[in-house]
């Protein structure tokens, strides 16, 4: 099974740029996106019902604004959310989907940069999430995906001492992932990479992916109960439209 996670920074905008024949390209089983800035309504047609695929979507309140969304091959259950995700996101972030071999989970997380009261916001959907992602974890094998928003080491950016004070590779943001890799979850990209120089995300404001001044901020991770199961997790450097690449997994179930 392949299964593909792009931020598209706009669903509309990346179907102008031929998302729809990637998608078919791609030939993934699974695509998860993320800031689809879209209600379900809003999304183009010709991706409300791409053959061979069901569409699964999450829509902020706010118009224009966050969204997640999944189209998969296989039927899937959506699992409801328990109290603490569903009070803390009002902002489309997270699809949650049953396959029969594992729970899925396309997230897109909040971004800290915009004000202290954002990066507070931020650092409790992570606790909330994790404490969720946990839960799932102890009966469930559990695939998580999505925009992180956070460079989890310093080979994981170009400039890391340059950003030490920035929100995206802050000491408590960084942690929150070490939290999640000891609780029993794994950075599928490092389990065979542990070279610098491999980034998801790249600044359009100061041209940074010309320069490949760029951020590895997306990411699978899985239970540990999967990680035989890992073929290959790999970066789509290649793919343009944008700000962000797809990232991907190969996993034998």
């Amino acid at each position: 099974m392949k299964i593909l996670s792009w931020n598209v920074n706009g669903i509309r905008a990346a179907y102008k740029k031929g998302f729809a024949q990637w998608l078919v390209s791609a030939g993934a089983d699974i695509v998860c996106v993320q800031e689809t800035k879209a209600q379900a309504e809003q999304f183009p047609e010709g991706l409300k019902n791409m053959p061979g695929y069901l569409l699964y979507t999450a829509c902020a309140k706010k118009k224009g604004y966050s969204g997640t969304a999944v189209w998969s091959r296989p039927a899937a259950k959506i699992i409801d959310k328990d109290r603490g995700m569903k009070s803390l996101d009002n902002e489309g972030r997270l699809v949650c989907l049953r396959f029969q071999e594992f729970d899925l989970l396309n997230v897109y997380f909040p971004n800290g940069s915009a004000s202290r009261q954002r990066l507070f916001y931020k650092l409790d959907f992570y606790k909330r999430f994790l404490e969720f992602a946990v839960k799932l974890k102890k009966k469930r094998h559990v695939i998580i995906c999505g925009d992180v928003n956070t460079a989890h080491k310093e080979i994981d950016l170009a400039r890391p001492e340059e950003n030490e004070d920035t929100s995206g590779f802050l000491p408590v943001e960084r942690k929150w992932i070490d939290d999640l890799l000891s609780s029993g979850f794994i950075d599928t990209f490092r389990m065979s990479n542990n070279q610098p120089g491999h980034y998801s995300w790249w600044d359009y404001k100061t041209a940074a992916r010309q320069r490949d001044v760029g951020w590895r901020i997306d990411y699978f991770f899985v239970s540990s109960g999967l990680r035989d199961k890992i073929q290959d997790a790999f970066i789509q450097k290649h793919v343009l439209g944008s700000d962000h690449c797809p990232v991907g997994i190969d996993i034998g179930l």
